[in-house]
């Protein structure tokens, strides 16, 4: 597993009470039960941890997936750092 990708699942099951076992890919932030103050709550998260300019509208949108969410972080800290790209 990749980092961005445990830290975010940690995140969503330690402080937003998630269950480890519904969060995938695939799941989309609103399937998780998170209402839009939690999505902006993990999003800040994100950007305070990662050091990243995450959008707060269009990336805790509840349509956003948990593996989109990965990608664009990955995007992000690629960009902030000159790397070619994510790491998996």
């Amino acid at each position: 597993m990749n980092p961005v990708r445990e830290h975010l699942v940690a995140l969503l099951a330690g402080q937003f009470e998630v269950p480890r076992e519904t969060i995938d890919d695939d799941a989309a932030l609103g399937d998780l039960d998170l209402d839009s103050l939690a999505r902006v709550e993990l999003v800040v998260s994100l950007q305070e941890h990662w050091g990243i300019g995450l959008d707060d509208d269009r990336d805790s949108a509840a349509e956003v997936t948990v593996g989109r969410l990965v990608d664009r972080v990955h995007a992000l800290i690629a960009e902030a750092t000159g790397q070619p790209g994510a790491p998996e």
